[in-house]
C-alpha cells in the first residue's frame, strides 16, 4: 500500500489530506467548494479515483459532486431527489403531522462492486440510489412506505437517514439508521424492510421506551468479516447485535458516558471498537473537558481511554456521527475530526494521536481511502 487519502467535509468546504504509508507527514488541499456545507464525501471501494460529495447550502439547495481523478477535479452530478408516489406525512416535534420534504443528502455510500452505483441517505428520511454515477436518482420507496413511516419524527438535527451499511457477503442485504426512527434492514436489495430495534431502550425519551421505532440511533458499524455483528452508538447506550440486528444488548460497560455520536470498528480486528464519549445530550463536549477516544478489544463492556497526543484539559469540542474512520493499512490507522476544526490521526491502532490539521471549519465528516 502506498498511502492514504482522508476526505474531510466541513461546514465551509471540503479538504483532502494525503500521506504515504508511514502516515507522519500530511499534505492538505482545500477548501474545495469553499463556503458550502459538505455533509459527506466518500470514495468508491472498487475505484480509488471515484469520489462522491454532498454539497448543500440553505440559499442554493443541494448538489451532488463527483470526481473521477481522486479529487483533483469535480463536476456536478444529478440533483433530482423526488419521493416516489404521494409522500404523505410523518410526525413532527410537537406531535402534529408534517409533510415529507426533501432537505439535503446526509450520507453517500458507494456500492462495493460497482463505482457507478451509489446510495444516498437524505432528510426527510428516505433512501435513494443511482446506477449511473449519480446522474439520476431513484427512491427505494419500500423503506419510507414501511408501515411505521408515519410514526417517524425528527431528532435534534432533523429527520435524517444518516447511516448506510452494506453487507459484503450478501449484496441484497443492507442496514440503515434514521434519527429518530431507528435501524431498518432489507434482505432483498431494498424492496422491503423491517425494523431492527429489538432490545433498544429509550426510557425518558419515548412514551414506550421499548417501541418498535422511534429510537434515536446515532451510528451503526460492521466489520466485513462478521456481517452479522453490528455495533451501535445510540442516544445514550453503546449496543451490540450478533444476529444481524434481530436483537441488541448494551455494551457500554465502564465508559465515562455512554452518550456519543461516532462508532467505528478496527480494520483487521472485528472485536476492536472505537467510540468518543460526550458528556450528555445537552452538553455536547467530552467529560471533564478531556478529549478521549475509548477502545474495546473485546467487542464492548471493557473500554480503555486513548489519550496520548489528545488535549486533556479545557477541550469542549464534539465529534459528529460521520466524523470517524479507519484505514486498511497493516497497523490500522484511526482518524476523527472535531467541531473545533481539528483532524486527529493515529497510525498505531489508537495508541497515540497526532493533530494532522488544525483550525478548519467545523468538521462534519471524515472518510479514508487506502491507496494502492
Amino acid at each position: 500500500m502506498s498511502g492514504v487519502r482522508v476526505l474531510v467535509g466541513t461546514r465551509k468546504g471540503a479538504f483532502i489530506l494525503t500521506s504515504d504509508a508511514r502516515r507522519r507527514d500530511w499534505k492538505v488541499e482545500g477548501p474545495l467548494f469553499g463556503g458550502w456545507q459538505i455533509y459527506h464525501l466518500k470514495g468508491s471501494p472498487v475505484d480509488v479515483d471515484r469520489i462522491y460529495a454532498s454539497q448543500s447550502l440553505g440559499w442554493f439547495g443541494q448538489q451532488i459532486q463527483r470526481s473521477d481523478d481522486g479529487g483533483r477535479s469535480w463536476a456536478p452530478a444529478g440533483n433530482e431527489f423526488a419521493y416516489a408516489g404521494v409522500p404523505g406525512t410523518h410526525q413532527w416535534y410537537d406531535g402534529t403531522r408534517h409533510p415529507w420534504k426533501f432537505e439535503r443528502v446526509w450520507h453517500l455510500e458507494p456500492a462495493l462492486d460497482d463505482p457507478d452505483t451509489v446510495y444516498a441517505g437524505v432528510e426527510d428520511a428516505a433512501l435513494f440510489h443511482s446506477r449511473d454515477g449519480g446522474a439520476s436518482w431513484q427512491e427505494l420507496q419500500g423503506l419510507r412506505e414501511h408501515g411505521s413511516g408515519p410514526k417517524w419524527q425528527p431528532g435534534a438535527g432533523g429527520m435524517c437517514l444518516h447511516t448506510i451499511v452494506l453487507d459484503p457477503s450478501r449484496p441484497e442485504r443492507m442496514f440503515i439508521a434514521i434519527s429518530a426512527a431507528g435501524v431498518f434492514r432489507t434482505d432483498d436489495a431494498g424492496v422491503s424492510w423491517r425494523a431492527a430495534n429489538n432490545g433498544l431502550n429509550s426510557a425518558g425519551i419515548l412514551p414506550d421506551p421499548e417501541a418498535d421505532v422511534g429510537h434515536c440511533v446515532h451510528r451503526i458499524a460492521m466489520h466485513p468479516s462478521k456481517p452479522d455483528t453490528l455495533f451501535m452508538q445510540k442516544h445514550w447506550d453503546v449496543m451490540r447485535s450478533d444476529d444481524g440486528g434481530d436483537s441488541w444488548v448494551e455494551v457500554s460497560g465502564n465508559l465515562p458516558s455512554d452518550f456519543g455520536f461516532p462508532i467505528e470498528v478496527h480494520a483487521h480486528e472485528p472485536e476492536t471498537v472505537y467510540v468518543v464519549p460526550i458528556k450528555s445530550d445537552s452538553e455536547h463536549y467530552p467529560p471533564e473537558g478531556k478529549l478521549r477516544v475509548y477502545r474495546s478489544r473485546s467487542g464492548g463492556n471493557d473500554w480503555e481511554p486513548l489519550t496520548k497526543g489528545l488535549p486533556q484539559e479545557n477541550c469542549y469540542v464534539n465529534v459528529l456521527r460521520d466524523a470517524m474512520a479507519v484505514d486498511g493499512l497493516e497497523r490500522c490507522g484511526v482518524y476523527f475530526g472535531t467541531t473545533g476544526g481539528d483532524v486527529y490521526a493515529s497510525n498505531d491502532d489508537g495508541d497515540s494521536w497526532t493533530g494532522i490539521v488544525h483550525d478548519l471549519p467545523s468538521v462534519l465528516s471524515v472518510e479514508v481511502q487506502t491507496l494502492p
